[in-house]
């Protein structure tokens, strides 16, 4: 599941789900999908809009669960059964990140019989790879294999024009490009992650690109990029829910060309997949 936004001529049910998984509504935009189950593309997308709200919320393990298994049991090709081993081997990701439960055997697991499945020119390959990305960066600390893996998600994306998905892959090489203190590149690819989102309405996903902006900031633009972050946090519900502590943190020293800035190695932590 990642999704470009919406235009004119989109589905208008394509387009209410959109609208309220941009911000922060998973449970209303899963029901809107609830009567099309039969369909494997609507029991995929559904279990993906579920397994994203445990990602933002730590919140509704059991639901994903269910919808993941209603997805695995409609699927009828190699494709569909690709895209729901993607969307299971995230939610193994998930709670291996969130601190739920170990699951990160299942994790690499589940993207590897995806990988098995989804042909080099699937749709779906630039989103499995970018999820591969994420587990060698945060559960194998293999940023070297993580950064492979993003830029093919990049170009994969580039190719079938998932603009979301490139929002993602922009701040993921940018959040290891501050691990290793190259802040240019930092800035710059937050900058365009930032601008994405903004165009398409992801305001679910804004927040934590600003708060990852000011760690490559001087102030006070830095402090004017919290702040905005902290405002868009509070007005979705304190969601998602692990950057209250990244916003709470002390505000790190004014990075230099050859300094990162101390928060610089979590500052996408542990920001979904798309």
């Amino acid at each position: 599941m990642s999704g470009s936004g919406t235009t004119a001529g989109d589905d208008p049910l394509q387009t209410a789900v959109w609208r309220l998984r941009s911000r922060g509504c998973w449970t209303d935009a899963a029901a809107l999908l609830t009567p099309r189950l039969a369909e494997p593309a609507a029991a995929l997308e559904r279990a993906g809009l579920l397994v994203e709200r445990c990602l933002f919320t730590g919140e509704g393990w059991a639901e994903a669960e269910d919808a993941l298994r209603t997805a695995e049991a409609v699927a009828q090709d190699d494709e569909e059964r690709g895209g729901a081993a993607c969307e299971r081997g995230r939610l193994a990701y998930a709670a291996t990140r969130l601190g739920v439960r170990d699951r990160a055997d299942e994790a690499r697991s589940a993207l590897g019989r995806a990988a098995a499945l989804l042909a080099s020119t699937s749709p779906g390959r630039p989103l499995l790879d970018f999820r591969r990305g994420l587990v060698a960066e945060h559960i194998a600390d293999s940023p070297q294999a993580a950064r492979a893996a993003y830029q093919r998600a990049h170009a994969g994306a580039v190719t079938h024009q998932d603009t979301l998905l490139l929002s993602f892959t922009w701040l993921h090489q940018a959040g290891l490009a501050l691990r290793d203190g190259e802040l240019t590149e930092a800035r710059h690819g937050f900058s365009q992650s930032l601008r994405i989102r903004e165009e398409l309405g992801y305001l679910i996903g804004t927040a934590p690109v600003l708060a990852a902006l000011a760690d490559c900031e001087p102030e006070p633009e830095a402090g004017r990029l919290r702040e905005e972050a902290r405002r868009l946090f509070r007005l979705l519900g304190g969601v998602p829910v692990w950057l209250g502590a990244q916003l709470a943190r002390p505000v790190p020293a004014q990075p230099s060309a050859t300094q990162p800035s101390a928060t610089g190695a979590s500052s996408t932590e542990p920001e979904p997949a798309a």
